[in-house]
C-alpha cells in the first residue's frame, strides 16, 4: 500500500498521534523469525525468478541491502532485495550533526564502575522532542568501528519524527515502557506497544511516531522506553538444547511488515549514525519508498507475553538463561555479546525452594529494566525498582533479592504462586558496561541503592 508521509505540516501533536494510531490499528504482518519473506505493495512490483532483471517492474530500481558479508554461511546470511522508486545512492553529501545525549563505543569518558547502580525513570523531555532527540545513552562496551559490543540507551519523546534515521553501527532493539510507537521503516510499518519489542536491523531507515495524544496542541504525551544497540552479530533465537524443539520465544510469533511505501517529493532530512557520530543530509524525496522486497534482513515486532516460559517443577530456581528471548553470539559458544532476557508472567511451584532469583556474582554484566508492575526480587514503590527505571550490576558485583524480598520469600507458604503482575527484562553482555558521564552524574541515579541489602543480618547458627 501507499502510505502518507506522516509529516506534521501544521497539524497538532494530538491529531498526529490519532492518525498514527489509526494507521497502526490496521496493520498486517508476515509471520516467522529469520524467514525469507516476500511482499509487494503493488501487484507485479516484485520480479519473478530473478533478483536484478535488466529493467525492474513498474520502473523501480533493484537494490540489495546486505546485513552480513556475502560469504558468511547460508544459515547466518542476512540480506534483502529492495525494489524502490529511487535508489539509495541518489542523495547529496552528508555533514556532521550534533548527537545530543546519544553516545557510542568505545566508552572512555569514565572508568568502569564495580558498584551496583540503579536509576529512576528519565525525566520528561522538553516539548517537541522526537525519538532520535530523546535518546539518552547510559553506557556500553566494545567498539563500533570493530562491530563488537553493545550500548544501552533510554528514550523519552513527545513528538513525531519528521526526519528519517538509520544506524550503520548496529541493530536497535526497542523496548517500549510507556506509550506505543508506530515505526515507519523502508520495508513497511510496525506497531510496538508496551509489552512488545521491535527490532530495526543495521542500516534500515525508519521514522518513529508516538501513538499517545497530549492534552493540548503544544506537545504530545511522553512515550518512554529502552533501547539495546547491538554492534555485534545480529540477534538470533537461542538454541534450545535438551529443552527440545519448542519453547521460549516461538519463531511464528515474530512479525515482519508487509511492503508499504511513501511517494513524497520535497525536502526530507535523513540522519545516519556512522562510527558513533550523526551525519545529516537533505533529500528531495522520502527514502521510505520501497514498493516491494524479499529477504531476511528485516525489521520485526514480538509480543513478550507470548514467551513460553520454561521453569522448574521440582526444586531450585533455574538459571535465568532459560528466559532468553534473543542472543547475539560471539566466537565463544554460549558467551553472548548481548542477550535479551524477559521475566514474563509464570507459575512458581518449586518445593523447599527460595523462589526469587538467588544471590549471585556473574561473569556477565546485567542491566535490568521494568516495563510494568513489579519484579519479584526487588521492592517497588518510591525509591525502589519502578517501571521506566533500571539497574546495572557489572561483572562480579554481588547482587540478589533485597532484604524485604528475602525476609518474605524465606518464610512464605510454598503453595503454587502465579507471578502475573510484572514484566521485567535484562540486557546481558559479556563485557563490563562503562557508564557515560551523564549516567554517572544523573539526578535520577539512586544514591542509596546499596541500602536495600543493609538489613541482611547474621543468622548463622553453629
Amino acid at each position: 500500500m501507499r502510505i502518507p508521509d506522516g509529516k506534521a505540516g501544521g497539524t497538532t501533536m494530538t491529531s498526529n498521534a490519532e492518525q498514527a494510531r489509526k494507521t497502526a490499528e490496521g496493520l498486517s504482518y508476515l509471520s516467522g523469525f529469520g524467514n525469507q519473506h516476500s511482499t509487494e505493495a503493488l501487484p507485479g512490483a516484485l520480479p519473478t525468478g530473478r533478483n536484478s532483471p535488466q529493467r525492474a517492474p513498474l520502473g523501480l530500481y533493484a537494490e540489495q541491502l546486505s546485513g552480513s558479508a556475502f560469504t558468511e554461511p547460508r544459515a547466518h546470511n542476512r540480506r534483502t532485495w529492495l525494489y524502490r522508486i529511487r535508489p539509495s545512492a541518489a542523495h547529496p553529501r552528508f555533514v556532521r550533526a550534533a548527537g545530543g545525549a546519544l553516545r557510542a563505543a568505545p566508552f572512555t569518558e569514565a572508568v568502569p564502575d564495580p558498584n551496583r547502580l540503579r536509576w529512576n525513570p528519565l525525566p520528561d523531555p522538553p516539548p517537541g522532542t522526537d525519538f532520535l532527540a530523546g535518546l539518552w545513552t547510559l553506557g556500553g562496551n566494545g567498539d563500533v568501528t570493530q562491530r563488537t559490543g553493545m550500548a544501552i540507551h533510554l528514550y523519552a519523546a513527545n513528538a513525531p519524527m519528521t526526519r528519517v534515521f538509520s544506524d550503520a553501527d548496529g541493530e536497535l532493539l526497542v523496548v517500549p515502557e510507556r506509550g506505543g510507537l508506530l515505526l515507519r521503516t523502508e520495508l513497511g510499518l510496525l506497531r510496538a506497544e508496551p509489552g512488545h519489542v521491535a527490532l530495526i536491523p543495521r542500516g534500515v531507515r525508519f521514522r518513529v511516531e508516538p501513538l499517545e495524544s497530549g492534552t493540548g496542541t503544544g506537545a504530545g504525551a511522553t512515550v518512554r522506553g529502552y533501547v539495546c544497540e547491538n554492534y555485534g552479530s545480529p540477534f538470533t533465537l537461542p538454541d534450545l538444547g535438551p529443552i527440545g524443539a519448542n519453547g521460549l520465544a516461538n519463531p511464528r510469533d515474530f512479525l515482519a511488515p508487509v511492503a508499504a511505501y511513501e511517494e513524497t517529493e520535497g525536502p526530507v532530512e535523513v540522519v545516519g549514525k556512522f562510527c558513533g557520530n550523526l551525519w545529516t543530509a537533505t533529500y528531495d524525496h522520502s527514502p521510505l519508498d520501497v514498493v516491494a522486497w524479499h529477504g531476511n534482513h528485516v525489521p520485526y515486532v514480538y509480543d513478550l507475553h507470548r514467551f513460553n516460559v520454561i521453569g522448574s517443577i521440582s526444586y531450585d530456581h533455574p538459571d535465568p538463561s532459560i528466559f532468553t528471548v534473543l542472543t547475539s553470539p560471539t566466537d565463544t559458544p554460549g558467551l553472548a555479546g548481548a542477550d535479551f532476557v524477559v521475566f514474563a508472567p509464570r507459575w512458581l511451584v518449586g518445593e523447599d525452594t527460595f523462589r526469587p532469583p538467588y544471590f549471585h556474582r556473574n561473569v556477565m554484566s546485567e542491566y535490568m529494566g521494568l516495563v510494568e508492575g513489579a519484579y519479584d526480587a526487588k521492592s517497588a514503590g518510591p525509591g525502589g525498582f519502578v517501571p521506566g527505571g533500571g539497574s546495572l550490576h557489572n561483572m562480579m558485583s554481588a547482587h540478589g533479592p533485597d532484604r524485604e524480598t528475602f525476609d518474605r520469600a524465606s518464610t512464605a507458604e510454598l503453595k503454587p504462586q502465579k507471578i502475573d503482575d510484572g514484566l521485567a527484562f535484562m540486557f546481558e553482555t559479556r563485557w563490563p558496561v562503562t557508564l557515560t558521564p551523564q549516567a554517572r552524574d544523573a539526578e535520577h541515579l539512586q544514591r542509596d541503592y546499596d541500602d536495600v541489602w543493609r538489613g541482611l543480618r547474621r543468622e548463622f547458627r553453629s
